[in-house]
C-alpha cells in the first residue's frame, strides 16, 4: 500500500487520537485510512456534478414554475 505524508491541524490530530483512545479505531493509521475513505465516498456522492447532470435554477427545461416532461 502506498504511503502518504500529510500535515493536519492540531485539532484534527487531537480528534483522531481521541477516537483511537475511545476504541473506535485500533490505530491512528486505521482511523486516518477509514476517515479518508469515508470522506471520499461522501464527496463522490454529494460532490460536484458534471454540467450534464445539473438542472437550471429556474426549473427544468427553462420553465420558471412548472416542470415539463
Amino acid at each position: 500500500m502506498p504511503k502518504v505524508n500529510i500535515s493536519v491541524p492540531e485539532h484534527l490530530e487531537m480528534q483522531i487520537a481521541q477516537l483511537v483512545e475511545q476504541g473506535e479505531f485500533v490505530s491512528r493509521e486505521e482511523a486516518i485510512e477509514e476517515l479518508l475513505s469515508t470522506g471520499l465516498r461522501a464527496f463522490k456522492t454529494s460532490g460536484p456534478m458534471d454540467e450534464d447532470d445539473r438542472f437550471e435554477d429556474d426549473g427544468m427545461m427553462g420553465h420558471e414554475d412548472e416542470y415539463v416532461f
